[in-house]
């Protein structure tokens, strides 16, 4: 018997998810049996189960847009997978389950190398990052980047892949103990998110052109962010933390022609060729391997505690991510 973690009607996650069990059956011809090793629970996750999230789907619903798993079985006339392989889960299968059957060609085998825990949260995070340093600006090695809300996840995976993209980065936090933290894991630059970024950053990176910014908190942060761009620049909207709408002064249009683009990874995989997943994968297996990118984890939850997980994820500060595993 198979636990799966699903809910019913859209609400608080941590009082509409219940476990279900059943059996899974074998594998089809192309088929493989997947079973999960762990599955992190993402903001993502917990907007799409209160109905929040842009994507709303059919219900009841399994949760989870990321994980790793190893294939158990695999079913007739399917080749390059074989028991024990370990892969990442696929993009629309709702992650948080024991186990599940798959379309083998929907699978990425995960190299011995990289751990599980950061295999299972490379598709998100550590990939939007990837993707927002290489597909808006072509910045040269030494370049610098901005950003906001530089401790979440995405924003330590930008720290770690643009130093080994040879860029520099500025970096901006709402609580002065991640200044030295975010240090420590590689950051050029910690600033206060306050009303004196925009100076400091000047002093500190000597006034040197930067030509884009990452936001992900919206309102004022937002505003200071694209106030220290130069002629050209492009900032990049992927989440509003402060769910505040941008307030762009007009001079920055007219005067220093500042670009304003959107973000979001799940329409980037909806339009991404099987060899664009591939070879950004490849790349980002292999900083994981090295431990460049590195996420910590606070607490790993059995999925029979789903709802204690998902109020755990909830809270505002917490050390690490929540995963069920």
């Amino acid at each position: 018997m198979s636990s799966t973690a699903l809910y019913r009607q859209y609400g608080n996650p941590a009082e509409v998810l219940e476990i279900a069990r059943g059996d899974l059956g074998t594998p089809r011809s192309g088929e493989v049996l997947v079973t999960r090793i762990t599955a992190p629970i993402n903001p993502a996750d917990l907007n799409t189960i209160e109905g929040k999230y842009p994507i709303k789907p059919p219900l009841p619903a399994v949760p989870g847009v990321e994980g790793v798993g190893v294939v158990a079985e695999v079913g007739p006339e399917v080749t390059g997978l074989e028991p024990g392989t370990v892969v990442l889960l696929p993009h629309g299968y709702g992650t948080w389950r024991d186990a599940g059957i798959l379309e083998a060609d929907r699978l990425c085998a995960v190299p011995k190398e990289v751990p599980f825990h950061e295999a299972a949260m490379l598709k998100i995070n550590p990939a939007t990052a990837w993707r927002m340093l290489h597909d808006f600006v072509a910045p040269e090695p030494g370049a610098w980047v901005i950003q906001n809300a530089a401790n979440s996840g995405v924003g330590r995976a930008v720290i770690a892949i643009a130093r080994e993209l040879g860029l520099r980065t500025v970096n901006l936090v709402r609580r002065p103990e991640l200044i030295d933290e975010l240090t420590a894991a590689g950051a050029d630059i910690v600033l206060l998110d306050d009303e004196s970024a925009v100076e400091q950053t000047k002093a500190r990176t000597g006034r040197a052109p930067i030509r884009l910014a990452l936001n992900a908190v919206g309102g004022d942060s937002a505003t200071r962010v694209a106030n220290v761009l130069a002629h050209g620049g492009t900032m990049v909207t992927f989440g509003a933390m402060s769910r505040q709408p941008l307030k762009i002064p007009n001079g920055l249009l007219i005067f220093k022609d500042i670009r304003f683009r959107g973000f979001w990874v799940t329409q980037w995989y909806k339009n991404a060729s099987a060899q664009d997943r591939a070879t950004m994968f490849q790349r980002l297996f292999e900083l994981a391997a090295r431990g460049s990118i590195r996420t910590p984890v606070e607490r790993v939850y059995p999925i029979a505690e789903v709802r204690e997980a998902v109020a755990h994820a909830n809270r505002g500060e917490r050390g690490g991510k929540i995963l069920l595993g």
